[in-house]
């Protein structure tokens, strides 16, 4: 207890709980289209290779818009930033209640979900921003688990198409985005732990370091798998296993919650044995399961469980990761995140891509969980290879923090404004 309350005194925890929300409401709607697969298909019957392109087109257009809002945020304030986002989300919804007649303009309406696939490098930096370096893990792993609006969007969406229409679940969206919008707004306060003196060049150095696109490459293994795995699984459940469209939805929430549950657990346990120590586990579990899940093809059971296993890694790395990053960019949290969030999400807009083909092309998922697999040891080699320079550097051995004499004796407060 005596750590949660130095925990909570070092920051702000109404930000902290509008920042979670904002990002939990935000995920859910980003993977509407995947909660809502079964429903498109069946109604424009469309091939392995469309359901592929489908599912991707959100997850790739999030991504791409991630550092353009993280450098806003810089100007405007990371709260004004995350209002004008929500604001585009409730108009894009309407869009998708209203002009949606075919498959082009469903693809269409993937860009416009990738709005709300923007909000993670500015979602983690306002609610961490009120913390001291020991703690910033903690807060953006607590933020990050906003991921669990995947698993409510899979859960509620398809029962809501079902009694309702699948449309309609747009206009469900439109209205449940104002509730954060209300709570960014009576709640929030900007940190002050940015440097509103900064240049561009500055805040933007991260796109031209080796230590970015490293960042950036494992994200799209772990945050991308994550994404990417539940925006496919109810497609895939739907096709491979032939159970109900709402079983599917909630077969794929059990990952996709676990996933978003550790996420809060990997930052916590990567403030002390540090992110590089944490990843390294991680990416060998993510390897392993993955490549197990593609040859359980005939197992309902067991597909399920390991993939349990894969999002809980998946979680933890993405928890990990986001505790490296702002000891190596302390200043820039926001936009860093941004650039290596956006990078790291193309990841995921491989994933259904990936599988329509590999179904289309072979008959079976196998190959694309094969591939991914791969990606992971590859990645698992680039850190490790990297990490040698980091904790000469930035970082206490296995990826911790560099503490000074005040902060390892006691918290380190900012002051409230």
């Amino acid at each position: 207890m005596s750590a949660l309350h130095h925990f909570r005194r070092a920051g702000h925890s109404p930000t902290l709980f509008a920042a979670f929300l904002y990002f939990a409401f935000s995920c859910c709607i980003w993977v509407l289209n995947g909660a809502l697969a079964p429903f498109i298909s069946e109604a424009y019957g469309l091939t392995p290779a469309q359901k592929g392109l489908m599912l991707s087109i959100p997850i790739m257009a999030g991504a791409m818009m991630r550092f353009p809002l993280g450098l806003l945020s810089q100007y405007i304030g990371r709260k004004n930033a995350t209002l004008v986002e929500m604001g585009m989300i409730a108009v894009a919804m309407l869009y998708g209640v209203f002009m949606v007649k075919g498959y082009d303009d469903l693809l269409a309406m993937g860009v416009l979900l990738g709005i709300a696939g923007a909000s993670f490098g500015v979602a983690l930096s306002l609610g961490s921003g009120w913390f001291p370096p020991q703690y910033k893990g903690l807060a953006m792993g607590l933020v990050g688990a906003g991921n669990v609006g995947t698993a409510v969007s899979v859960l509620v969406a398809p029962p809501l198409a079902q009694a309702f229409g699948w449309q309609t679940v747009y206009g469900f969206a439109a209205a449940a985005i104002l509730v954060p919008m209300f709570v960014m707004v009576v709640f929030a306060k900007e940190p002050p732990d940015v440097d509103a003196h900064a240049s561009i060049r500055e805040h933007i150095a991260c796109l031209f370091e080796k230590d970015g696109w490293a960042f950036s490459l494992i994200y799209g293994v772990t945050f991308g798998g994550f994404i990417g795995l539940t925006t496919f699984l109810p497609t895939y459940y739907y096709d491979q296993f032939g159970v109900s469209k709402v079983q599917a939805g909630q077969l794929t929430m059990l990952a996709a919650f676990m996933g978003a549950a550790v996420r809060v657990v990997g930052g916590w346990l990567s403030d002390r044995w540090g992110g590089v120590n944490m990843l390294t586990g991680v990416l060998v579990v993510v390897a392993v399961a993955l490549a197990s899940v593609g040859l359980a093809s005939a197992s309902l059971v067991l597909t399920t469980l390991l993939l349990i296993v894969c999002f809980a890694a998946l979680g933890a790395g993405n928890g990990a990761l986001f505790q490296l990053v702002p000891l190596r960019w302390p200043t820039a949290t926001a936009v860093a995140g941004s650039m290596i969030g956006e990078v790291g999400a193309l990841g995921g807009g491989l994933v259904p891509n990936l599988m329509g083909l590999s179904r289309q092309h072979t008959g079976t998922y196998l190959w694309g969980f094969v591939v991914f697999a791969v990606l992971a040891l590859l990645m698992l080699f680039v850190m490790r290879l990297m990490q040698i320079r980091w904790t000469r550097t930035w970082a206490e051995k296995g990826g911790r923090a560099r503490r000074t004499a005040a902060a390892a004796d006691e918290p380190v407060h900012y002051q409230r404004v």
